[in-house]
């Protein structure tokens, strides 16, 4: 029989790295800084734009673990000087760039899967996923290597608001998710949390929520929070299983095998741009 928990865990983190590397991508940065914006919203701006006509509040609850009022900043600045669809485009000019330049040798073959990875997109429930409606609405391009990408972002957004369904549900916090993913993946000091603008205020109160919960002990997270954090994954990977199952288990393969082999190499272009830190969905959990 299939393992598709096994197969949904890979998918989703091939997805992450072959979507992530553009978020710190100098290229596609350059391009998007020539609009007029600051470089440093160019993240929160190009990964919102599908939905940020609806406001900056829209994009706050969808990205829930980012600090509200740097989204604020990044929205409003992007507003101001350029269009959110012009955004896009210079992020997705440096995917399409970056890809065949970084790992050419995959570009042809994930071009063919554009069509399957659409479909299987398009196939899912799209109740309660608002980023990834917006994604999937989005205009679609005639190039079909961009086409497969930006599919394979709009399951790999599905997930994600998935996820944060499921944190609502547990009414885990917006820091209190960063401490608990940070602590799961043994990044040191809380550096995810502040990373997405969690300050000493913020973090004292999510230690004192986590500790009344018995998720953490004396400011650290403690082994049954780590414990907790890895069902909640475990939970996210049984749910969003029906993505890959919709693709089927040929083509999931098929996407595995095109991807992983690639997927060190383009983690590397993240750290040689940004550090090695960023993107810890992309990165493997190192031992604690």
């Amino acid at each position: 029989m299939t393992d598709w928990l096994d197969l949904t865990r890979r998918a989703g983190f091939v997805s992450h790295r072959l979507i992530g590397w553009i978020y710190w991508d100098p290229v596609a940065i350059e391009r998007y800084a020539a609009l007029g914006p600051d470089p440093i919203t160019y993240y929160v701006a190009t990964r919102g734009a599908t939905l940020a006509g609806a406001g900056n509040a829209a994009v706050i609850a969808a990205f829930y673990s980012i600090s509200p009022p740097f989204i604020s900043m990044c929205l409003d600045q992007c507003r101001e000087r350029t269009t959110f669809a012009d955004a896009a485009a210079a992020r997705d000019a440096g995917v399409v760039l970056g890809m065949r330049e970084y790992v050419p040798e995959i570009c042809d073959e994930l071009a063919t899967l554009a069509e399957p990875l659409w479909e299987a997109a398009d196939a899912l429930p799209v109740a309660g996923r608002v980023l990834y409606a917006t994604c999937r609405d989005w205009p679609r391009p005639d190039d079909p290597l961009l086409s497969a990408w930006l599919a394979v972002n709009c399951i790999r957004e599905w997930r994600g608001d998935t996820h944060f369904a499921i944190l609502t549900a547990e009414d885990i916090g917006q820091i209190e998710a960063g401490v608990l993913h940070g602590a799961w993946m043994n990044y040191p000091d809380d550096w995810l949390p502040r990373s997405r603008g969690a300050d000493d205020a913020g973090l004292d109160a999510a230690f004192a929520e986590l500790e009344r919960r018995g998720l953490a002990t004396a400011g650290a997270v403690n082994a049954r929070g780590i414990e907790y954090r890895q069902e909640l994954e475990d939970r996210l990977d049984g749910l969003t299983s029906v993505a890959w199952n919709s693709l089927g288990e040929e083509r999931t393969r098929q996407f595995l095998d095109l991807i992983e082999p690639v997927g060190d190499r383009l983690v590397e272009r993240i750290d040689l741009t940004a550090g090695p830190n960023w993107m810890p969905a992309a990165r493997e959990r190192p031992p604690r």
